[in-house]
């Protein structure tokens, strides 16, 4: 085992603050201390001032998810809080190679907490070196996962501009429902979805055998809980109490509800555990949305949009 600080070069990233960045016509990656996205938070226009991060580099947030470690695609912008792993010139590593050692710093995620950062240690953190990584990293085929970020359309992705996008009621787009109480206690074996308030699995917290009460190609918005979380339901399930379900007034698609879902998101930081997203609330509520030249929701944008990303 040897020092991280002897395989990569690494170095802070650049800490630039994404409300000062715009976002529209964007075209670089803004890394942030998320989990999720592979880190990425958004995608701004370059400022010529800023040297961009390599691809294929690694990003390590210092922070917030302590040790979440991504390999970057792309040449990317980080927000505060990141260290970028470098290339050395004396060593070759491979993707696979590279997403082994991201899997190894998370690996200490342990011995870190809100309270103890990883800025003055990440160096030092011990990981295999080069020459003792497993044969079995070198033999991974990483073809397959190639295919999976290959867009759906060949078209150019359209620009996602805001500037002319107008709000609309979400009652006059969805019709609203709220799901219905069922306890741990009286949840029964099986295997249709249920839908709770939290942020992750598409929003399903358990599998039940009581009979859906919701039918598939709809919205689950959570207004407790993991307040403003959206997840489009592809299947038939049962919802909790809180949660919202958006019935489209509209013929949807996955590729549509993936765009609303994204849109709806972005109104979360309206609410809080003491100003829920209740169905009352969220009838009287707007979504903004790109529109077609008669003012009405372009729904075929938004599915060309979400067709056209990898």
């Amino acid at each position: 085992m040897i020092a991280l600080q002897k395989v990569f070069n690494i170095q802070y990233g650049h800490g630039l603050e994404l409300n000062k960045l715009d976002e529209d016509n964007g075209e670089i990656n803004f890394i942030s201390r998320t989990a999720k996205n592979n880190g990425v938070s958004a995608i701004v226009r370059k400022v010529n001032s800023v040297k961009e991060m390599p691809e294929g580099s690694i990003t390590v947030s210092l922070g917030g998810t302590v040790l979440e470690a991504f390999l970057q695609p792309k040449p990317y912008y980080t927000g505060y809080h990141i260290f970028c792993l470098l290339d050395k010139d004396e060593i070759k590593l491979t993707k696979q190679q590279k997403l082994f050692y991201c899997a190894c710093i998370r690996e200490n995620k342990y011995r870190y907490s809100y309270g103890r950062q990883a800025n003055k240690t990440l160096k030092n953190i011990l990981v295999p070196a080069p020459q003792d990584i497993p044969s079995w990293v070198n033999g991974t085929n990483l073809d397959r996962f190639d295919e999976l970020h290959k867009p759906f359309s060949k078209i150019d992705t359209p620009s996602l501009s805001t500037k002319n996008w107008k709000s609309f009621h979400f009652d006059d787009i969805f019709e609203i429902k709220k799901g219905k109480r069922l306890t741990k206690e009286n949840m029964i074996e099986g295997g249709n979805p249920f839908v709770g308030a939290i942020d992750k699995n598409n929003g399903i917290s358990n599998l039940i055998g009581q009979t859906p009460l919701f039918d598939s190609n709809t919205i689950t918005v959570s207004y407790n809980g993991s307040v403003a979380e959206a997840f489009y339901q592809p299947y038939e399930y049962w919802a909790s109490d809180d949660i919202n379900i958006l019935i489209p007034r509209f013929e949807i698609t996955p590729f549509l509800g993936l765009f609303l879902c994204t849109v709806i998101k972005k109104e979360k930081y309206r609410f809080s555990y003491g100003r829920k997203w209740h169905k009352e609330r969220m009838q009287t509520s707007t979504i903004k949305l790109p529109v077609d030249k008669n003012g009405k929701p372009d729904w075929q944008f938004m599915e060309d949009y979400i067709k056209s990303l990898p």
